[in-house]
């Protein structure tokens, strides 16, 4: 089902000074970079152009608009190679699961750890937990 650990989303006030911030700073590169509309963009930065696991620097704000609880903490996306199977898995094995939503830069689901050993985990990633196509 899950492959790797795709990418940690961190959210920000200025994504371009994040981007900047990563880049120049901490000698990150720019992954991957795309417009989400007038006021937001896609951004990928990682240690290197052969790590797979990326930071993407979301928009704080765009982010309030669409889940305000899920700025409090930065989420985790996990990448599978078919996402159709993992989210019929999931769905089979009694995984909470939220309708899969078709992006420009990916497919994804966002699913909930619901195990009660976990509970710590579960309310600081609950509703947080996405996977994506490996791009």
């Amino acid at each position: 089902m899950i492959t790797k650990i795709g990418k940690i989303t961190v959210y920000v006030e200025d994504q371009e000074q994040a981007k900047d911030f990563w880049l120049n700073k901490m000698g990150f590169v720019l992954k991957f970079e795309q417009p989400m509309g007038p006021n937001a963009s896609w951004i990928e930065v990682g240690p290197s152009d052969d790590e797979f696991t990326t930071l993407l620097l979301y928009s704080k704000a765009a982010m309030e608009q669409q889940n305000p609880s899920a700025v409090a903490h930065p989420s985790i996306l996990f990448s599978t190679t078919d996402i159709e199977a993992a989210y019929e898995q999931m769905k089979q094995n009694d995984v909470e699961v939220e309708d899969m939503l078709k992006m420009p830069f990916g497919t994804m689901f966002t699913f909930k750890n619901t195990c009660p050993s976990n509970a710590e985990w579960t309310g600081l990633f609950s509703l947080s937990l996405q996977m994506l196509n490996d791009r």
